[in-house]
């Protein structure tokens, strides 16, 4: 039962606001896609290219774009363009939320 109450939302003794609990669900609402979350998995080290990812995650090129541009307009993912290949990595600020989900293993 809920009190009409102020609770300190910590997590490891680190305040946490509200805010950032709605934008952590909102990314892993993002990766529940069993793609998308094996396509961070790979990008977790290191940036890769779209055939890189591909070949790590074994499904087509057109299946893995489509998810990566979802994953870039969430925030979960930067690009950068070289020549004619697209290099992706995991955004400094998601970063984080992968660390706190890897310690649920």
């Amino acid at each position: 039962m809920m009190h009409d109450q102020d609770y300190d939302l910590t997590m490891d003794g680190v305040p946490v606001q509200e805010e950032d609990i709605e934008a952590a669900c909102r990314s892993l609402k993002a990766i529940a896609h069993p793609l998308r979350l094996k396509i961070m998995c790979v990008l977790e080290k290191h940036e890769m290219t779209v055939q890189e990812i591909v070949d790590h995650v074994g499904t087509s090129q057109s299946n893995v774009s489509q998810h990566l541009t979802i994953m870039r307009e969430k925030g979960l993912l930067h690009s950068r363009k070289d020549s004619n290949r697209v290099f992706y990595r995991i955004s400094e600020n998601r970063a984080s939320l992968l660390q706190a989900c890897s310690s649920l293993r």
